[in-house]
C-alpha cells in the first residue's frame, strides 16, 4: 500500500481521481530528515553481500513465489506505472522469513503471491508530491520520515491455490480503501476470513506483524534498524 499512517473512509475511486489527474514529478534534491538513516542511489555499491541491510531478490531465493507487482502496472491505486521493473526484494533478514513462510504455505498447498515490498525512496517521494493536500495525504507515507516499504521492512502480499495457480478469495481486493481490508472486518465469506487468517499464520509465525488496516501488508520486526533506501531496482545486485 502506498501509505502506512491513519486510515479514513475515502473510496479507492476518490483517491485514483485525486492521483490520477497529477503528473509524479520528478523527485527534487532532497533527502529523509536528518535523523533518519539513508543510503542513496549512488551508495548502492557499498553493501558488503554480508551486510543483512542488503536487498535480495525475493524469486531468486524461492521460485515457488509469484509476482503480481501492480506497481509496474497501471492496476494499483494511482492508475499510473511507478515502477520500471515488476521485481520484488526485501532486507535480508525480512526475506529469509519470508521465504520460510512460504515454504510453510506450500506444505498447506498454498504459495505466496507478492503485491509489493521494497519501494525506493524517490517513489515515496513522487507519491507524497503528487497528491493533493487534503485528506488523501493520509494514505501517502511521508518521505520526510520514509517508510516501512523503504527500508526493505514491508510487504504487501495474498496467497495462491498451487493446484489451481488461481487467487485465494480474501475479505478485499488489495488496495481497498474500505472496512473490507480491516483485519478484524468479519462480514466476508467464511472461506475469505479463513484465508486472510491462513496469511497472518504463516507470517506472524517468522516475526512479521500484520497492519490492522489492511489484510495484505505485512512489517517485518525490527524494522526501525533499518535504513531508508532509494536504490534503484537496477542497481541492487
Amino acid at each position: 500500500m502506498a501509505g502506512e499512517g491513519r486510515r479514513i473512509s475515502l473510496s479507492r475511486r476518490a483517491v485514483a481521481s485525486g492521483l490520477a489527474a497529477l503528473p509524479l514529478v520528478g523527485c527534487a534534491s532532497v533527502r529523509p530528515d536528518r535523523d533518519v538513516q539513508f543510503i542513496p542511489a549512488d551508495k548502492a555499491a557499498a553493501l558488503r553481500p554480508d551486510d543483512p541491510k542488503r536487498l535480495l531478490e525475493l524469486i531468486k531465493l524461492d521460485p515457488a513465489i509469484r509476482l503480481d507487482m501492480r506497481y509496474a502496472t497501471t492496476n494499483n491505486f494511482t492508475g499510473q506505472v511507478l515502477y520500471d521493473e515488476a521485481r520484488a526484494f526485501l532486507a535480508a533478514p525480512a526475506a529469509s522469513a519470508l521465504v520460510r513462510a512460504s515454504k510453510m504455505a506450500q506444505s498447506d498447498g498454498f504459495g505466496l503471491t507478492i503485491y509489493d515490498a521494497y519501494r525506493p525512496w524517490r517513489i515515496t517521494k513522487k507519491l507524497w508530491d503528487a497528491t493533493p493536500v487534503g485528506p488523501k495525504k493520509e494514505y501517502v507515507a511521508n518521505p520526510r520520515r520514509g517508510s516501512k516499504h523503504n527500508r526493505g521492512c514491508a510487504v504487501d502480499l495474498t496467497l495462491h491455490d498451487l493446484q489451481t495457480g488461481q487467487l485465494v478469495e480474501m475479505p478485499s481486493e488489495f488496495d481497498d480503501f474500505s472496512e473490507k481490508a480491516h483485519r478484524d472486518y468479519m462480514g466476508a465469506s467464511a472461506a475469505a476470513i479463513a484465508n486472510r487468517a491462513r496469511l497472518a499464520r504463516y507470517l506472524e509465525a517468522e516475526g512479521f506483524v500484520g497492519l490492522s488496516h489492511e489484510h495484505w501488508h505485512f512489517d517485518f520486526t525490527g524494522w526501525e534498524q533499518f535504513p531508508v533506501m532509494d536504490i534503484p531496482f537496477n542497481k541492487i545486485r
